[in-house]
């Protein structure tokens, strides 16, 4: 289904302006339904050809959740000619609100539409259908034609073009709607209604007593954001916190008349259990971040017992050995160390591969042996396994570059290149040197190194990728090697 912005570049001659005017509109009128026990449809003319527009076109619907819809289809994109809704022409073109009896489209046979002017900066660019069922078997209640009566203040602001508001501070998704709990305020700034669900409510923060014709201030509520939304005339957000188990959301709406507030509708919802869940997902994830840090440490004091060891061996190959070793155990400590930073199990792989070229740097390039490093490209974010395994990959190649791929007659301009990329679903790494380049032959399914080795059983089997070996295109004598590794980002 198109979107109204798509819809409205289609088949309307409204501006960018106008049509962001209905989005904001479209954002908060959940609470108009509520409020109207109605569905609520915007119409607006198509575009204009000659002396006016052709026709009309339905560019959103909502039901409300207060009551049944009239609907059980969508309407959204239906086009209509302009003498199947008189009353919306009407309203277009006058200017005022209207009311009419059009056949329903299901359930009722007979609806009762109120048409309101959708107003723009002096213009009319849409109206508002509210469409209600025509005959009712029962008197409306007291919350009922006080919603009802709200929602009539709340069109005549529509009309006047004060609402939607230019900038709503509650499009979250625990903002309260109508059925959580609503309060009327006066003039006066006091409570002229309270719906059943907001006694309760205010029940749960301790206010007891009956709130009616009393002002927030002289019930034990906090009045900050109530006189800042009446100072500004734009929605104000405020929570209550009662010890740590019970929190009640408000959202203070002004209502306007002649560009003055003259009361305000205050939604309330009890949120205490969702707030109770952020503050589980915050200690989760502090007490995640608490384990990659002790799992950094334990590596690193692991690599440290293996230095000891490693300097009381004789023989050259097995110290060279345990330096392999440690070399893979502070790449897979990199990982752990930008997660114990991050929030969640992705890393920003780049913020490892740099120190990983900066430690096979500084443990494997000395003045004899100069050899310049570039990283290029941003690899994105990758979840945890694929980070480490990677990690572990990349300094493999980075240590078998240095080990191979410039003798010492050849470490002129030593150069190597390690170029990322992710384009979504797969994360492409290419490693290039200007060195000796492979031997005749070679492939990486018939290296027997145990670094390369590693490197084939993670890239393939770990991380179901693929890694290519190849000549690149330097001179005869030093064509260089390019290493090509392709894995999936996911999965």
């Amino acid at each position: 289904m198109a979107s109204l912005a798509e819809l409205a570049a289609v088949h309307t001659d409204l501006s960018d302006d106008e049509i962001d005017h209905l989005l904001r509109l479209v954002a908060s009128w959940g609470l108009l339904a509520d409020l109207s026990f109605s569905d609520l449809l915007i119409f607006a003319p198509q575009r204009t050809q000659g002396t006016g527009p052709t026709g009309i076109v339905v560019l959103g619907q909502v039901r409300p959740s207060t009551s049944q819809t009239l609907f059980r289809r969508d309407w959204v994109g239906r086009q209509l000619a302009l003498d199947e809704r008189p009353a919306v022409l009407q309203a277009l073109t006058e200017r005022c609100m209207v009311e009419a009896e059009v056949t329903g489209d299901s359930g009722p046979s007979v609806v009762r539409e109120t048409c309101i002017p959708i107003r723009r900066a002096g213009r009319t660019i849409a109206v508002l259908a509210k469409e209600t069922a025509a005959h009712q078997s029962r008197e409306p209640g007291e919350l009922e034609r006080t919603y009802l009566e709200v929602f009539e203040r709340f069109a005549t602001m529509i009309a006047d073009g004060t609402f939607p508001f230019a900038a709503d501070d509650d499009a979250t998704d625990d903002a309260p709607r109508v059925g959580d709990g609503a309060i009327v305020l006066g003039a006066d700034r006091t409570v002229h209604y309270a719906s059943p669900n907001a006694v309760s409510a205010l029940n749960r923060i301790g206010v007891l007593a009956n709130s009616e014709g009393r002002r927030f201030g002289e019930i034990g509520l906090p009045e900050s954001a109530l006189l800042s939304m009446w100072s500004s005339r734009r929605p104000a957000a405020e929570e209550i916190e009662v010890g740590s188990s019970v929190t009640v959301r408000l959202r203070f709406i002004p209502l306007i008349a002649a560009g003055e507030v003259t009361g305000a509708l205050v939604l309330m919802r009890d949120i205490s259990e969702l707030r109770r869940r952020d503050r589980m997902l915050l200690s989760k994830d502090a007490t995640i971040r608490e384990i990659h840090h002790r799992v950094k440490n334990n590596l690193q004091t692991i690599s440290a017992l293996l230095r000891l060891q490693g300097r009381r061996l004789s023989t050259d190959e097995a110290k060279a050995a345990i330096e392999e070793s440690v070399r893979r155990i502070r790449s897979i400590a990199l990982v752990h160390e930008t997660l114990s930073h991050a929030a969640g199990d992705d890393v920003p792989f780049l913020e490892i591969v740099r120190p990983l070229v900066r430690m096979v740097e500084e443990g494997l390039v000395s003045a004899e042996r100069p050899i310049r490093f570039v990283v290029t490209g941003d690899p994105g974010v990758l979840p945890s396994p694929v980070a480490t395994s990677m990690a572990v990959v990349l300094a493999e190649l980075l240590q078998n570059v240095v080990d191979h791929a410039y003798p010492s007659a050849t470490l002129a301009d030593a150069l190597v290149r390690v170029s990322l990329s992710n384009v979504g679903d797969r994360l492409e790494v290419v490693v290039t040197d200007n060195g000796v380049g492979p031997p005749p032959g070679f492939t990486v399914q018939s290296s027997t190194g145990l670094g390369l080795s590693i490197v084939r059983t993670l890239v393939t089997t770990e991380l179901r990728g693929s890694i290519a070996f190849a000549a690149a295109y330097g001179a005869d004598e030093l064509p260089g090697t390019e290493v090509r590794i392709s894995v999936p980002v996911h999965g």
